[in-house]
């Protein structure tokens, strides 16, 4: 499978689909495509799994893309300013990623809900409860929000950041949320009460757009509704 990721604030991804390869993506996510490419939407997986999905921010219908003869190509586009990663996974290593990153994957790959443990974690963790499990082999794309820096971080070593920052992690890195110390930093620190610590052995994908943080930002400009 060829694939072409392009645009810079706005990527969109073009996938080479050959006769009988595909790839399914939630249900609205394809933006053009050849003629000769099949759509066939269910739920993949059944019921409790497309549940799953859907509180992980994905929709409950999965829409599967096959191409009918040689040369076909598929276009998808991110919805909203940032990257497109492509992962490939290997049967071995899994991937934990925020709410509605996933883009689209090959039939190998096995989309699902990713519980955070401890009521702290889904909380006050930027993500909440459920998050988004990328595993078994073949490749799967992300869209994250903003610029993404990689680290890799070694057996035992911890990273902080501000909720809302963590774009992806591989399935061996620790997650878990801690308190702000110190009363003046709760305060008047600007980056409230928690923090996520991620820790190795693994990669991290930290994104420099914080969703949240950058809706606050807008809602004051939105114009205010008016009832009369």
């Amino acid at each position: 499978m060829q694939y072409e990721i392009f645009g810079e604030t706005l990527p969109a991804v073009t996938i080479g689909l050959d006769e009988g390869e595909c790839i399914y993506t939630q249900s609205g996510g394809m933006s053009w495509m050849s003629d000769g490419i099949e759509m066939e939407t269910n739920m993949r997986g059944g019921l409790l799994k497309g549940l799953g999905r859907m509180f992980s921010g994905d929709s409950l219908f999965m829409a599967t893309y096959t191409a009918t003869r040689p040369g076909q190509s598929i276009t998808l586009a991110s919805s909203f300013p940032g990257s497109i990663l492509c992962l490939t996974l290997d049967g071995e290593r899994e991937y934990i990623c925020q709410k509605s990153a996933f883009l689209c994957a090959q039939q190998s790959v096995t989309l699902s809900a990713f519980v955070t443990k401890g009521m702290t974690g889904g909380l006050f963790g930027g993500e909440g409860f459920v998050l988004q499990r990328l595993s078994g082999t073949g490749q799967a794309f992300v869209e994250l929000d903003g610029s993404v820096r990689e680290l890799s971080l070694a057996p035992g070593e911890t990273i902080k950041v501000d909720t809302g920052n963590v774009a992806m992690f591989e399935g061996s890195v620790g997650y878990a949320v801690e308190t702000v110390k110190g009363f003046k930093n709760i305060l008047f620190g600007g980056e409230g009460l928690f923090l996520t610590t991620l820790t190795g052995p693994g990669k991290v994908y930290l994104q420099t757009i914080n969703l949240p943080k950058f809706a606050s930002r807008i809602i004051p400009f939105l114009p205010a509704k008016n009832n009369d």
